[in-house]
């Protein structure tokens, strides 16, 4: 039986990470401050932006990364540079989707040094999105749709 791939979503505060699983799962789009390690339609795991700000908090992602079968870096466009450290998605040891958000407000240039942090953190496969407008969100929610046959008690 296939069943959804989980993803868990990391970037900083105001990145777009729940304005994305909102677009994706068809919900409103409506501004809330993530507190806690959200699971959305049981695929999707938001994360507070705190918990990758802040360095002692970090090892909360790595935990709940252990339940996602995808890693998503969420890098915004418009942010003057990253704090995604170099090979950072090594630390998952799962696959690493890189988003960049905000595109419908970015310049081309902010969004290839987006998509350049996003490939030097890790990620193996970057999508450039606008949950605002929906650009790129299709081929993104096509990559993590669905995995094959399984017998995990998630089904």
């Amino acid at each position: 039986m296939s069943r959804r791939k989980r993803i868990i979503l990391v970037g900083r505060t105001m990145s777009g990470k729940t304005t994305l699983s909102q677009r994706i799962t068809d919900s409103d789009i409506r501004y809330h401050k993530t507190q806690t390690l959200t699971l959305i339609d049981d695929f999707i795991l938001d994360t507070p932006g705190e918990y990758f700000e802040r360095y002692s908090f970090r090892g909360s992602l790595t935990v709940a990364a252990t339940d996602a079968d995808v890693i998503v870096f969420v890098q915004d466009a418009t942010e003057d540079g990253t704090l995604f450290p170099p090979a950072y998605g090594a630390l998952f040891c799962k696959p690493v989707i890189g988003l960049v958000t905000k595109a419908d407000i970015a310049t081309d240039t902010q969004i290839n040094n987006a998509r350049t942090f996003l490939k030097m953190a890790g990620a193996k496969v970057i999508f450039v999105t606008s949950a605002l407008t929906g650009k790129g969100l299709d081929d993104f929610v096509r990559e993590i749709s669905y995995t094959e046959e399984t017998t995990d008690e998630r089904q």
